[in-house]
């Protein structure tokens, strides 16, 4: 979105602060009566709620805890610590989200207890800006109960004391009350296209029937899931959406609010940005280092043009020539040797990652162990800002798009036994052939499959659309596999020892403790101010 983020000095860091804990009133509270005295004045404080929904370095950085990547430098936002399984209930990313996510609840707060006393507003404004807090509440507590279960839950400002001594509500109390919320919330709000000017990008209807599909989706609900999807899929009475024609397009910055975009976090040149991906692109690009790489195991998961896996003995997958034949959005995401990086003049850069084939005797890029090259052999290309000035960016970051709509209605309905060539239609072959592929294999439906061939077509399709996009590590913890593929190496590209996992880089060994994994411990600060918060088994 696009709604310019304007803050207006103490007044409204009082309103956005990140106070510490729960207790989330500061002591030098602004005058309510004096500050809400215009619809202006209100919009800013439901602006700066929009800036607290999202944190772009979580974002990016939360596939390095699943499969996908692998943090190789330091630990960022504490995944290297998670990922590994070295982490207790003291790790600061535990108490920094747990925080992020409060002070999003508190803003949210204090617009629904106010907003209704600002003069001059009509009845409309009033309860769109309402249904707007209440979205993004919905949305801070669907997080936290996601990575935590029970957790305190609370609808109004509270105090201190209340904030030391509230007990958390059951997870499936809280997502009971937010799917509430969101049918309100839905009933409220305008389709996407009744937005015009700066109010482009706001959440819509369609972004709260999608955020109910989502949430029914890691509940299992596949009923709910297919109920809200279809609410979006040919209905353009709950907002107009489609798959955008080019997929690598759907990134860049001339292409922002595109039909496929249901919910986004707005970003703006100079005023909101993010520069994570400066440790992320290939170092010859300009990048200082790199602190995050895709890994072997996402890459092998990309189809071959055929549709079939490169495990496949008739696919026609050559380990010696990896990437050819393979589905394009490889290549839209993922950087790997011999890669044609597209430059903002439009001409193409190689990069060369394999060790000994740089003709630059400094090889900024080639795998090289212990040093700030890609401990993978890989890097990232989706999400790169060609418009960006050493690398800050003020490129929309997409939340939800309809292409997930499309997936999640695919993976519920075959999770009902009802999935077939109609849906498929659909589904994932508009899906592919957006992506690129042609052949018949990769397109049209064979009626042989089974449940079961289908999950794993469909959960490997979700993975290769939607990869480095922050939601795998969600998607195994729901399917229950992340003590199978967070158990073990994580791999590289084939410039290592040939004795030793036939030449695939070993980058590091991960641990993931099923009997507790699942949930994170409740931060050690919290249940110091709290006792009553409890903790999660096995911490």
């Amino acid at each position: 979105m696009k709604i310019k983020l304007l803050f207006i000095g103490l007044t409204l860091m009082i309103v956005a602060s990140s106070c510490k804990k729960l207790d989330l009133v500061p002591t030098d509270r602004y005058t309510e009566e004096n500050y809400w005295t215009s619809y202006d004045k209100a919009n800013q404080v439901l602006n700066t709620d929009y800036s607290q929904m999202l944190n772009a370095d979580y974002f990016f950085y939360n596939d390095a805890m699943s499969d996908n990547a692998y943090d190789g430098r330091g630990d960022n936002d504490g995944v290297t610590s998670i990922s590994s399984g070295a982490y207790d209930a003291s790790l600061q990313r535990l108490d920094d989200e747990w925080k992020f996510h409060y002070s999003g609840i508190k803003t949210s707060n204090t617009i629904l207890q106010y907003v209704n006393t600002v003069p001059g507003m009509t009845d409309v404004q009033k309860n769109r800006m309402s249904a707007e807090a209440m979205f993004l509440r919905d949305y801070h507590y669907f997080k936290l109960t996601t990575w935590w279960g029970d957790v305190p839950y609370f609808t109004k400002d509270i105090s201190i004391v209340e904030s030391e001594n509230i007990a958390p509500t059951k997870h499936a109390d809280i997502i009971k009350n937010i799917l509430k919320e969101l049918d309100t919330v839905e009933s409220i709000l305008p389709v996407n296209t009744a937005y015009t000017g700066n109010d482009i990008g706001r959440i819509s209807k369609g972004a709260a029937i999608a955020l109910k599909a989502r949430i029914n989706l890691y509940e299992s609900n596949w009923q709910g899931v297919v109920d809200e999807c279809q609410k979006l899929i040919g209905s353009p009475s709950n907002g107009t959406y489609s798959l955008f024609p080019s997929y690598s397009g759907l990134f860049l910055p001339q292409n922002e609010n595109n039909s496929e975009v249901v919910l986004s976090s707005g970003y703006v040149p100079n005023l909101r940005t993010y520069s994570t991906l400066i440790d992320m692109v290939p170092i010859s690009v300009g990048a200082r280092l790199n602190a995050f790489a895709p890994t072997q195991e996402l890459v092998n998961d990309y189809l071959m043009m055929n549709g079939k896996s490169i495990t496949d003995a008739s696919s026609g997958y050559n380990e010696n020539s990896p990437y050819q034949n393979r589905d394009p959005r490889l290549t839209a995401t993922i950087v790997y040797d011999g890669y044609q990086w597209l430059k903002p003049d439009n001409t193409y850069k190689t990069i060369y990652i394999k060790p000994g084939t740089d003709p630059d005797p400094n090889a900024p890029d080639e795998y090289k162990a212990g040093t700030v090259a890609s401990p993978t052999g890989y890097y990232v290309r989706k999400y790169f800002d060609p418009t960006a000035n050493n690398f800050v960016s003020g490129l929309d970051i997409i939340m939800i798009r309809y292409a997930d709509v499309l997936l999640m209605y695919a993976e519920a309905e075959n999770e009902l036994n009802k999935f077939d060539e109609t849906i498929w239609n659909e589904t994932i072959k508009p899906i592919r052939q957006r992506a690129g592929f042609t052949d018949a294999g990769a397109l049209n439906f064979n009626s042989s499959w089974s449940q079961s061939d289908l999950r794993k077509i469909i959960r490997t399709e979700r993975r290769s659309e939607l990869a480095l996009e922050g939601l795998r590590i969600y998607d195994i913890k729901r399917w229950k596999t992340a003590d199978s593929v967070l158990n073990g190496y994580v791999h590289g590209a084939k410039f290592g020892d040939l004795s030793t996992d036939n030449g695939y880089i070993r980058a590091a060994s991960r641990t993931f403790d099923p009997s507790r994994d699942y949930l994170w411990p409740i931060p050690r600060d919290e249940r110091a101010l709290n006792p009553n918060l409890g903790q999660n088994p096995g911490w």
